[in-house]
């Protein structure tokens, strides 16, 4: 049987790559999606043998191996093949290029303490960082090596010959210009190390001198202007590689690289741009004039005033930004006046993993919020209390009994399953075991541990333990548990409740199944899902491949 979204001539999707792409559990490790085998295991002929279509998506077998896959509808549309370019996060496309007036009433900025407390926050000031290339944070602690901590809020402190830290002061004989008070004009650090830093972050502890303001300038934007204005200009500096070098006592570090990087697409992707760090250019004689001649033309972009944001670093006040992209500037300061920054380097993979699981979890929760709002306004399985209403009821009464976070949260999103499986709360009225428990388990496992999924996987089981083991305890149930009570199998034999009391989570669920038979008061008020959200968030995976 043929599809037709999957043909067997492969002429939307060929056969070598969806089976190279297979996501079953033989051919990826869940979660990281790292294949278990190379290019080299396929044979070169492989061909779509057969391909079935559902409503969710397309089961598919190869030939000659005869490999069985499937593919969600969701995911073939991510990844159909076409003529669309690669997405690059760290190129022209993806990001929001600007000069000065652009940033008027927007420059982005954050609160240090939000921004290491608040998932939202963070993932707020990181989508800013890697969009508009910066973020300013005030109220930064004023702490010697409080920027690491800023740094590791979102990743990893690039250490360097200058140490995981650097002060930005005067001193008497500086190798370095940034030691100075002396005014510098926009660069990027460190064009002489390859890989280069590509986060770059300095605190303000002190700055009561006169002068010594800050500027930031988008390299990116200067590029894209000398492209439509001057394209041979452009072009030459995308392919004449410079050479940049920094020696002292302790290091001697060089690389060369074109002052305006692109990827394989033309694209542009990094600006190298540093007139204190280059060295003499390694061209013909006749060539040298065209390449300063386009130099100039870039320096005379990136170092218009209508380009540069101007502003004074207070201390308590952290600006982050690409190295990469962003180009930094200084006043001159008069000497005798104390100003003081510590920076760091940290890399943008990292802030875009951070802003990645951030987004990821974001989402679980908004999802989890929707689904109280909206289905879980309907009736509770003929209880006189809405889902929602006795979601939020069960998890009040584990937040009064003292229980640890997982628990209050396996409280609250104990009848979860109600919404997400194939066979609906109101089918288990009618007699058919929906096993919710087991389907709100499986589901919420992508992003909490077991302390809270398996609590909820065994709560169903818990009432027919708890329906064995006390005698009354029957007496206490409603008539609808006492109906979905028999739908799920009645009260456990003897053998089945010693099984079911050495389970690891059986005791966390019993204490949930008290908390939910008495979560059914239609006089209770509860409060919003919006108070858990917090709780949530700490409780979920937070590695990329959890």
């Amino acid at each position: 049987m043929q599809t037709e979204l999957i043909r067997q001539d492969g002429t939307r999707f060929p056969a070598l790559w969806l089976r190279d792409n297979c996501p079953c559990g033989s051919c990826q490790i869940p979660g990281s999606g790292q294949k278990l085998f190379d290019i080299t295991d396929l044979a070169p002929d492989i061909e779509i043998a057969r391909a079935e279509e559902d409503a969710d998506g397309v089961r598919v077998v190869f030939a000659p191996d005869g490999h069985r896959s499937r593919f969600t509808h969701t995911w073939l549309e991510t990844h159909r093949p076409g003529p669309a370019p690669a997405y690059d996060d760290r190129t022209e496309d993806a990001k929001t290029l600007w000069v000065a007036a652009d940033l008027q009433g927007t420059v982005p900025t954050g609160v240090w303490p939000a921004f290491a407390d608040d998932p939202a926050e963070r993932a707020r000031c990181l989508q800013a960082l890697l969009t508009q290339g910066f973020v300013i944070l005030h109220g930064v602690p004023l702490a010697d090596r409080a920027v690491l901590d800023v740094a590791r809020s979102f990743g990893y402190v690039r250490e360097t010959n200058y140490g995981e830290l650097f002060e930005v002061r005067v001193e008497e004989n500086p190798a370095n210009l940034a030691f100075s008070s002396r005014p510098i004009l926009p660069h990027t650090d460190n064009p002489y190390r390859d890989p280069l830093p590509t986060i770059q972050l300095l605190h303000c502890l002190t700055n009561a001198a006169a002068g010594g303001d800050s500027g930031l300038v988008d390299g990116y934007q200067a590029a894209a202007t000398l492209r439509r204005e001057q394209p041979e200009a452009f072009d030459l500096l995308t392919r004449t590689p410079v050479t940049f070098r920094y020696a002292d006592s302790g290091a001697d570090l060089s690389t060369s690289a074109p002052l305006i990087g692109l990827d394989p697409l033309g694209r542009i992707k990094q600006i190298r741009f540093n007139n204190r760090s280059m060295r003499p250019i390694a061209l013909e004689p006749d060539r040298i004039p065209a390449f300063y001649e386009a130099y100039r033309a870039f320096a005379e972009l990136l170092y218009r005033p209508a380009a540069q944001l101007g502003f004074r670093l207070e201390p308590g006040d952290c600006v982050i930004f690409d190295n990469t992209r962003i180009l930094h500037a200084r006043s001159g300061f008069t000497a005798d006046g104390a100003r003081h920054l510590q920076g760091c380097y940290a890399d943008l993979d990292a802030a875009a993993s951070e802003l990645a699981v951030l987004r990821r979890t974001l989402d679980i929760i908004d999802q989890l919020e929707r689904l109280f709002n909206d289905e879980g306004g309907s009736e509770y399985l003929g209880e006189p209390v809405t889902q929602a209403a006795h979601m939020l009821q069960t998890a009040a009464h584990a937040e009064a009994a003292g229980a640890p976070d997982a628990l209050v949260a396996a409280a609250l999103l104990h009848d979860i399953g109600h919404f997400t499986g194939h066979i609906s709360g109101h089918q288990l009225m009618t007699g058919t075991d929906n096993r919710h428990s087991h389907t709100g388990a499986d589901w919420l496992a992508t992003w909490f541990p077991p302390d809270v999924t398996e609590p909820i996987r065994l709560h169903v089981a818990a009432k027919r333990y708890l329906c064995a083991v006390e005698p009354d305890y029957r007496q206490r149930l409603s008539s609808a548990s006492l109906y979905t009570l028999d739908v799920q199998g009645g009260p456990m034999s003897a053998t089945e409740a010693d099984q079911f009391a050495a389970l690891p989570h059986a005791q966390q669920a019993t204490a949930l199944r008290r908390w939910d038979e008495a979560a059914k008061d239609p006089q209770a008020a509860v409060p919003p899902f919006a108070r858990y959200r917090p709780l949530l968030t700490r409780l979920l995976h937070t590695s990329p491949d959890a």
